[in-house]
C-alpha cells in the first residue's frame, strides 16, 4: 500500500484522511476502509500526491454518491472535472 489513511470523526462526521501516492492497486483495500465507517463520511485529500485515472474515477462515483471530498489538490478536482464530462 502506498497511501496511508487516518480515521477521525466528530459529532457528525467520520473522516478518513488520506495521504500519499493512491492507485488502483490500493482501491480495494480503500474501498473496505469506506465500508468499515458510518454513512457520513467525508475524505480529506489535502496530503494525497499521486493518483491514477482508476482513483479519479472512483473518486467521482462517490462524490456522485454523495460522499463529501474535502481539500482536493488542483490537479485532483482538474482531472475529475475532465471525467465528470
Amino acid at each position: 500500500m502506498t497511501f496511508r489513511s487516518d480515521k477521525g470523526s466528530d459529532r457528525n462526521n467520520t473522516f478518513l484522511k488520506l495521504s500519499g501516492r493512491i492507485q488502483a492497486q490500493g482501491l480495494k483495500e480503500l474501498e473496505v476502509q469506506l465500508e468499515d465507517t458510518g454513512p457520513d463520511i467525508v475524505l480529506d485529500l489535502e496530503h494525497v500526491t499521486l493518483v491514477d485515472v482508476a482513483v479519479i474515477r472512483f473518486l467521482v462515483r462517490l462524490e456522485q454518491a454523495g460522499v463529501e471530498l474535502r481539500h482536493c489538490p488542483r490537479f485532483v478536482d482538474a482531472w475529475m472535472a475532465l471525467e465528470r464530462k
